[in-house]
């Protein structure tokens, strides 16, 4: 039976990040070599020296080139020479807001900025030409995995299915490329890796990867036996202005209301409970502190169901939140507006369009988590 679900939130992308996991200081360095070379956008991922100005090998480079792009830090349009195949980068206004000079935390030494990061991969763009989610593998373990323990090949297994029964034929990825989703994913974020002396990075990957400090992955066992636990524990490092952010961020893509169930929050693919692997009751405590001190937010209860409801436009709102947790970096006077960047970089115009999400039922899907001791 087909699962609309996978095709209304992702592009089907598999393995462009060359079995790479992001790594410190990529994101920065591409984002500086993109705005460097000015308005008309950057070829920097197709140049001969590219490995050179990046620091890196030449398939890092392709690595980085992905990663910039499922981060929605960078989009990508056809050069204005038709003759020329390369495609061209443009900044988004997110990555200069994060990353640039004076960005909100361009070294990301903010375990905050990695959750954000981590719901920006994991979710699409607001507005109707919104960049989705380009790491399908990444979603399904996510949002629409029923269990939170699973194996290296049961993940393997549950992706392929949703794949096969979402996405047309022409876009059906080789099986070795989601083994390579797989294993990136599990270097990315697991506490305790086992090295594989035959993929490329493997160590350096155990050692590299910041948001392996989110702990959402661990492992049980050793070998083929091992086990992958999808952590459900509280978040202490986690910002309540990033939740709430997250939150409020959904919620503008998937209600034309203004409020939006704690239940739905929690537990529907795509929402934030799921992706920050957080059940209800921890989700309500992080951000009700925070929504107490907003004059266009509060936390209602109606019939047992408890909602947040929101009296201005709920993308606004994120982002009043978050950059006010920031310091107010779009106080600054350096820092463009969102239209002004666009104009900067009219590129971004012509990047490939995404599609608005569906809204859905307000009847949530429960996520089965397996209870782990604290």
């Amino acid at each position: 039976m087909t699962d609309s679900r996978l095709v209304e939130a992702t592009e089907p992308r598999f393995a462009r990040h060359e079995t790479f996991a992001p790594r410190y200081g990529w994101l920065y360095k591409a984002h500086t070599e993109v705005v460097r070379d000015g308005e008309g956008g950057s070829d920097i991922f197709h140049r001969e020296n590219a490995p050179v100005l990046l620091g890196v090998g030449r398939n890092m480079v392709n690595a980085i080139r992905f990663w910039s792009q499922a981060f929605k830090l960078t989009r990508e349009h056809p050069h204005r020479d038709p003759s020329n195949r390369a495609y061209i980068a443009s900044p988004t206004w997110r990555a200069e807001w994060l990353l640039g000079k004076n960005g909100a935390d361009p070294y990301l030494e903010d375990t905050g900025s990695l959750w954000l990061l981590h719901w920006w991969l994991l979710s699409s763009e607001y507005g109707e030409h919104g960049a989705k989610c380009m790491v399908p593998s990444w979603y399904v373990m996510f949002h629409l995995a029923p269990f939170s323990k699973v194996t290296t090949a049961e993940m393997v297994t549950l992706i392929t299915r949703h794949v096969h029964e979402s996405y047309p034929e022409n876009a059906m990825p080789a099986a070795e490329s989601i083994k390579r989703d797989v294993d990136c994913l599990i270097k990315m974020y697991a506490l305790d890796l086992e090295p594989n002396p035959q993929s490329q990075g493997s160590f350096e990957d155990q050692l590299m990867s910041p948001f392996r400090e989110l702990g959402l992955l661990e492992g049980q066992g050793k070998g083929k036996s091992r086990v992958w636990r999808f952590t459900t524990r509280s978040r202490v490092n986690l910002p309540a202005a990033v939740l709430l952010y997250a939150c409020l961020d959904y919620a503008s893509h998937v209600t034309g209301g203004n409020s939006i169930s704690l239940a739905r929050l929690a537990n529907e693919p795509g929402a934030p409970g799921r992706a920050f692997r957080m059940r209800e009751p921890e989700l309500i405590k992080v951000i009700e502190p925070l929504v107490a001190e907003q004059d266009d937010l509060q936390i209602t209860d109606s019939l047992g169901q408890r909602s947040l409801s929101f009296a201005v436009d709920p993308q606004q709102l994120a982002w009043d939140i978050l950059d006010r947790h920031y310091g107010n970096i779009r106080r600054q006077a350096d820092l463009p507006t969102p239209e002004e960047w666009k104009q900067r970089y009219p590129g971004l115009e012509h990047a490939s369009k995404g599609r608005k999400r569906e809204q859905q039922s307000e009847q949530p899907i429960v996520l089965e988590l397996t209870e782990e001791q604290v």
